[in-house]
């Protein structure tokens, strides 16, 4: 990988953790925090669109096809991840999500895009696992709790698989048809206010107050959260998928760190230390 798009992604794990732990601070809001986030990233990233190169085609069909159906991909990703972030751990869900989806983007990337990662990119796949496995036993306690299935690990499996399904269809999409990355997250930002408007329903008030009581969450998660993409869009020009979303994912130990010792999560030398494995795994899949 070269050394920009080494930058490009790292850059993104930064962002995207900081703006997942945002999230999980106002995660009980749900559908009105989404709907500001949408709204708010439009605002303030519609204006760069001009200055990083317009759409970047000239067949609008095309652009209008990827960002539709991205908009829905990441709907779904919000609003299992929100749902998770509601029912477990921050650093079960958020950690496990981050392990599955680079995993399940490798295996999708070698059978529908062609590429072939390395035998030192299977041992990272192999650590990922065990690390994933091991994030997801932390709060699994004795006696009859410990016979019950996580709902973090569910949750975060889910939002593995949202991950990599959005991950190798806009790859696909930003790649074939030559999308200007900032132009393609805008312009799925828009068409997801109409899907969150219909998920607030009658509840605006709600937005309203939420607005004015988190509105310096929500302009950091508009300025952060489309930041992080943008910048793997950028950096899946001109690097493989299978090397791109695996090292993203070092946002893992960063949110796992803010767990530990911000939330006061439990069994914190277990988290960090399967954390550290996920990463060590995220690194080899990225050689």
């Amino acid at each position: 990988m070269s050394g920009l798009a080494f930058a490009l992604v790292l850059a993104a794990a930064v962002a995207h953790a900081t703006w997942n732990v945002i999230a999980h601070g106002v995660s009980k809001a749900g559908a009105p925090f989404l709907w500001w986030g949408a709204v708010g990233g439009t605002v303030v990233w519609i204006g760069a669109i001009p200055l990083t190169g317009g759409l970047g085609t000239d067949d609008l069909g095309a652009f209008l096809l990827g960002v539709g159906v991205s908009a829905v991909l990441h709907v779904v990703y919000m609003a299992v991840l929100q749902r998770g972030y509601q029912r477990g751990n921050l650093s079960t869900v958020y950690a496990t999500a981050r392990g599955t989806g680079p995993f399940l983007s490798v295996i999708v990337a070698v059978l529908l895009l062609g590429e072939r990662p390395s035998a030192i990119a299977l041992v990272g796949v192999a650590a990922v696992i065990a690390g994933v496995v091991a994030i997801g036993l932390v709060d699994r306690g004795r006696g009859r709790a410990s016979r019950r299935l996580d709902p973090g690990l569910v949750y975060g499996l889910l939002t593995g698989v949202a991950i990599a399904v959005y991950t190798i269809w806009d790859a696909n999409a930003v790649r074939s048809w030559s999308l200007s990355p900032v132009a393609f997250m805008v312009g799925t930002m828009v068409l997801e206010i109409p899907f969150y408007s219909l998920t607030v329903g009658r509840r605006w008030k709600a937005v309203w107050a939420l607005g004015r009581m988190q509105w310096r969450r929500i302009v950091v998660f508009s300025i952060l959260s489309p930041l992080s993409y943008i910048l793997v869009l950028t950096a899946i020009q001109i690097a493989p998928v299978a090397l791109v979303a695996p090292l993203r994912e070092v946002s893992v130990v960063l949110v796992s760190l803010f767990g530990v010792f911000v939330l006061r999560e439990s069994r914190p030398a277990w988290r960090l230390g399967a954390s550290v494995v996920v990463a060590a795994g995220i690194v080899l899949l990225a050689l």
